[in-house]
């Protein structure tokens, strides 16, 4: 197999979905950091590679691949254990549904080009930026607490694509001192999932750098 290279920011929630991935499904990769905190996604030699200029964008196969999802998608096409989505349709959609939740809905709104845009061009103080992010993730996440299964992960006994959406979106909620108690279902599934050594070895504080 050829050399599998991820270029991610260890912070990027949408990196650390693609290396919870990557490890569940057992494939072994490095890592090439591109750091958003000083514009490095925006260098000719980068958007070469990735013309939008974002994280992560994943080497594998002889392909370039981006956008988490898709990746997670082809991930899930080519390692099939285990398995990202249900083979039923119905079930399929509902996991899509809640990934996209995250993936579409919470995240793009709370990104670091965002987040720079208020601060910048739009001259927001840090109160309404932090006020902006919990927003937006207290709305996503009470609608995803609704559907959330009493027991077990949303994959049942195995994470699915909505899990590896979930823990790196709970990750930012601490960080931005996000109230939880609201949404019990989901930190107790997100706990879970972070005992997990495949999200456990993903997380930013493991591969900071």
């Amino acid at each position: 197999m050829n050399d599998v290279v991820l270029y991610d920011f260890w912070r990027s929630s949408a990196s650390y979905r693609v290396r919870i991935a990557l490890n569940l499904k057992g494939v072994a990769y490095r890592r090439v950091p591109i750091d958003l905190t000083t514009g490095a996604q925006s260098a000719a030699d980068y958007t070469a590679l990735n013309p939008q200029g974002l994280v992560p964008a994943l080497a594998i196969d002889g392909l370039l691949l981006t956008q988490s999802l898709a990746i997670i998608d082809y991930l899930d096409a080519q390692y099939k254990d285990p398995p990202m989505v249900s083979s039923d349709p119905a079930a399929r959609s509902r996991t899509l549904a809640q990934a996209l939740l995250i993936a579409a809905d919470i995240h793009p709104l709370n990104n670091l080009r965002v987040l720079h845009y208020l601060r910048g061009p739009l001259g927001q103080s840090e109160e309404a930026i932090n006020t902006w992010y919990r927003h937006w993730i207290t709305e996503g996440l009470a609608a995803l607490e609704q559907q959330a299964p009493a027991e077990g992960l949303f994959g049942g006994t195995s994470p699915n694509m909505a899990d590896v959406c979930l823990v790196p979106q709970m990750a930012n909620a601490r960080r931005f001192d996000t109230p939880l108690d609201a949404y019990p279902k989901l930190v107790a599934i997100d706990a879970a999932l972070r005992a997990i050594p495949a999200f456990a070895a993903a997380a930013p504080e493991a591969v900071q750098s």
